[in-house]
């Protein structure tokens, strides 16, 4: 067999293995062919420059998602934390100014550094509603995001944090030669979450803990401590999201990027991440981030979709793709003969 056969051999046995990939790239396939007739200016430069510096703020959020749904539970405070990060961050930018106005030399990093810790400390929060007390993840971090929402609208008194200093917006939103600052600050944490999955000890302890937390608890797994490791990344990321959102708007406030809750979740799913967890890939997920920003950017590009039908098309998607699921497995069982 030629090397060029082999090569589409395996390309096909991927696709039919993981249907999911196969799904995603489908739609891509048919929504660019759309696009390449109905709206040609889409394919600029520019327009892959300014998807690249907004997916992002949802795509950094939805990693964390991902890990929480392979335990098995979900995180549904990842934009009160990222706002919360947001806030918070912003105050700290307005008072790390010289006597010119201007940000002292260590304000970025010192920023960065401790927007991502509030996060941890959000996320071990959540941990310890769901491992300890024992809240179920759904409840636990839909109150969280409430709590962080409420202290963000109680510190901001319900404004805006605005005219922050301009440096930090213009290297967090900056580029690094055609690329945007914000995708290379993504393509790091999917890096480092990769290297999590598939190259450590914990991405297999939490893909056992989603498969069966009894038989995890069972074979010796520290299943606590596992869930708090997991929901602290997952609030480590929704700070980086909030960082990112706040040098992408130069402002923060305490209901930015609502929408995102739904959407990271949708993201997640349509990657190929079980709710019931166990299963998921990172490649899918960033299959599905991509899949959603070129969906979302296309149709702006046309003016009689109202944006506010787009949470419409992103719950009917959820939805959709969810039975198309439930479908799935259930054929492949019956196949089996199980």
């Amino acid at each position: 067999m030629s090397a060029e056969k082999k090569q589409n051999h395996g390309l096909r046995r991927l696709l039919n293995r993981d249907v999911h990939i196969a799904r995603l790239l489908a739609l891509m396939a048919v929504w660019l062919v759309f696009l390449a007739f109905t709206a040609p200016k889409f394919f600029r430069v520019i327009s892959f420059q300014t998807m690249a510096s907004q997916f992002p703020e949802f795509g950094v959020m939805a990693l964390g998602v991902m890990l929480c749904m392979i335990t098995g539970g979900i995180d549904l405070s990842v934009v009160g934390v990222a706002n919360f990060t947001g806030v918070t961050m912003g105050m700290l930018l307005k008072v790390m100014v010289d006597g010119e106005g201007q940000l002292m030399w260590y304000a970025i990093p010192a920023v960065i550094v401790i927007g991502i810790c509030v996060g941890a400390v959000c996320g071990l929060f959540n941990g310890f509603l769901i491992s300890k007390v024992p809240i179920p993840p759904i409840l636990a971090t839909l109150g969280s995001f409430e709590l962080f929402t409420g202290i963000s609208v109680i510190i901001t008194n319900g404004k805006a944090v605005a005219k922050l200093p301009m440096r930090y917006a213009e290297v967090l939103a900056g580029r690094l030669g055609p690329v945007p600052v914000q995708a290379v600050i993504f393509i790091l944490v999917a890096i480092v979450v990769g290297v999590l999955l598939s190259k450590t000890s914990y991405g297999l302890k939490i893909y056992m803990l989603g498969t069966s937390e009894r038989a995890a608890r069972y074979s010796g797994l520290r299943v606590d401590w596992l869930l708090l490791q997991t929901y602290m990344i997952s609030g480590m990321c929704a700070a980086i999201g909030g960082l990112i959102m706040l040098s992408n708007y130069n402002t923060a406030r305490a209901d930015f990027g609502l929408v995102y809750t739904l959407q990271c979740v949708l993201i997640v799913v349509l990657g190929g991440v079980s709710p019931t967890g166990g299963k998921g890939k990172l490649t899918g997920v960033l299959l599905s981030i991509c899949m959603l920003q070129l969906l979302s950017s296309g149709l702006n590009r046309f003016p009689q979709i109202n944006s506010f039908f787009i949470p419409l098309i992103w719950g009917g998607v959820l939805l959709l793709v969810m039975v198309l699921d439930f479908f799935t497995d259930k054929t492949k069982i019956n196949k089996r003969g199980v």
